[in-house]
């Protein structure tokens, strides 16, 4: 799996890349990051990247001619020429099964705003997918393409010790409800013990509350997920019944 981030901030990434999972990924040889700074792409001696809007308004846009040079030189790069991703509050927000999908390219280009945006030539031009990280303001894209990179490449195969992990997930494909409570050592810790299931070392029973703790937790912290729907469960709310927990 290949990552080819277009931004103004390289910087930002230099130590996301070299931390945890991550890093494992690369040295493995599973990942790689390339980071590409826009303005190497700017025309001109200032290296002039944004402008202000025509028409008026507050703050600078980003010029459609290195935005749009930088993404077409990127792709020249390598034969697969990837799929682009534009991160934007416009685009459609990001979940487990849009990480499932991005998870099938062998290779992703993540363009990265800032300021108010990109000059809309752009998504005209290179058409790109447009991925929001949740409804809410950032400073620029940078934070949401580390959010992508970080949850694709836990389905790459071999990234994970434990493959059967990304399975179990929280949100993971056909997963309705949260992951359960977990626990480990020590079995008691300021009058707070595991509960004795877990330490019975019968498989059949402890998969059984497991069960009925996720299920207890997504109705306690989040019933939308039930009432709503997610549209991998069903297209109407009364597709999804809530299940019976035992107290």
């Amino acid at each position: 799996m290949r990552f080819d981030v277009l931004t103004l901030f390289s910087e930002i990434f230099q130590g996301y890349v070299g931390q945890s999972l991550l890093k494992r990924a690369i040295q493995a040889g599973l990942v790689q990051v390339h980071l590409h700074d826009i303005r190497d792409w700017s025309i001109g001696k200032h290296n002039t990247v944004d402008d202000r809007p025509y028409g008026g308004g507050p703050g600078m846009v980003i010029k459609v001619e290195p935005a749009v040079d930088c993404v077409e030189a990127v792709r020249g790069q390598d034969q697969d020429p990837g799929h682009l991703v534009m991160l934007t509050p416009q685009g459609r927000r990001l979940d487990q099964r849009v990480v499932e999908q991005l998870s099938q390219h062998k290779r992703i280009l993540l363009l990265c705003g800032r300021y108010e945006g990109f000059d809309e030539r752009i998504r005209t031009i290179l058409e790109p997918e447009e991925i929001s990280i949740g409804d809410y303001i950032l400073n620029g894209g940078e934070v949401a393409a580390m959010a992508i990179i970080d949850s694709v490449i836990r389905l790459v195969p071999g990234v994970l010790g434990d493959e059967d992990s990304s399975v179990s997930d929280s949100f993971s494909s056909g997963q309705r409800w949260l992951e359960c409570a977990q626990y480990t050592r020590p079995r008691e810790y300021r009058g707070h013990e595991v509960p004795a299931v877990l330490l019975s070392g019968n498989h059949e029973e402890i998969a059984r509350w497991r069960e009925e703790n996720s299920r207890q937790r997504t109705l306690e912290r989040r019933k939308d997920l039930i009432e709503g729907c997610h549209e991998d469960l069903g297209p109407h709310p009364g597709s999804c019944p809530l299940p019976t927990i035992e107290n």
